[in-house]
């Protein structure tokens, strides 16, 4: 551990007192109004933890907020940093490994994607049951311990994952289950892409995630992930894509898997 991620955890730790989370929600593009859901929030901007990147980004504030939602303690992450910013797959390394010397046990993932199937337009939720890493990179490059060989047979938590099924069902919000695609980004796929991502056994795509999700397996903390669905992917409906659709959309079924944390925390 840097000396940078040790301040980082002892400012955490000093603002958010005897909180003691084991939870934390990572919130992707347009999602940052999900914060309003947590009581007694305390604000932490990353500009004041060493070594917490601040994307640039529309759509990611970039600030920790501490707090409890239906009695649960819990840290949420509005922003994050991408792949196709800086070319570091392992960007987030700093912010998921603060966590883990927090005492987070629990990691759970949201962003925006895109659908590749009719069945799941946008506004839907996806529950992520596993990715693929078409990116060709990894946030582990560089890492000189035996710990890089990371299994990932089950990287996506079976009990978080039960338990925000049935937070679905008790909210009467339909969850869609799937595989997620992790593109690097920054331009959107092409029709020619989203054909062959149908074929490899994609439901969504998107630019995020997946390095998360390694990180998490890499430091022993258990992960699950939900993709709000912002639109269908290229070539499906004729029109062009853009981050302002992400943006417009997000808060739509943002506001489904809202209800669907809040059910599954008040079910802890």
């Amino acid at each position: 551990m840097s000396s940078k991620v040790q301040r980082s955890v002892d400012i955490i730790s000093d603002k958010i007192g005897a909180l003691n989370p084991k939870y934390a929600v990572i919130l992707g593009s347009g999602l940052g109004a999900l914060t309003t859901s947590i009581n007694d929030p305390v604000h932490i901007a990353f500009s004041e933890l060493p070594e917490f990147p601040q994307s640039a980004v529309s759509g990611h504030k970039g600030e920790l907020v501490a707090g409890t939602i239906e009695g649960v303690p819990l840290l949420m992450l509005s922003g994050r940093v991408h792949y196709y910013e800086h070319g570091d797959a392992g960007a987030m390394r700093p912010i998921i490994e603060t966590f883990h010397q927090l005492g987070i046990e629990n990691v759970i993932l949201t962003n925006s994607a895109g659908s590749v199937r009719e069945d799941m337009p946008p506004g839907s939720v996806m529950q992520i049951t596993d990715h693929i890493n078409f990116s060709g990179s990894n946030p582990l490059f560089g890492e000189e311990t035996d710990g890089r060989f990371v299994g990932l047979s089950n990287a996506y938590d079976q009990d978080i994952m039960t338990k925000m099924r049935d937070a679905a069902k008790k909210s009467d919000v339909e969850l869609h289950q799937g595989v997620y695609m992790w593109f690097s980004g920054p331009s959107f796929e092409t029709p020619a892409e989203i054909k062959m991502a149908r074929i490899f056994g994609a439901d969504a795509v998107g630019m995020s995630t997946v390095p998360e999700v390694i990180l998490a397996r890499f430091f022993g903390m258990n992960a699950a992930a939900a993709s709000i669905i912002t639109n269908f992917a290229a070539g499906m409906t004729g029109d062009e894509l853009s981050h302002q659709e992400t943006k417009d959309m997000a808060p739509i079924g943002g506001a489904n898997l809202a209800k669907i944390l809040k059910t599954m925390f008040a079910d802890l």
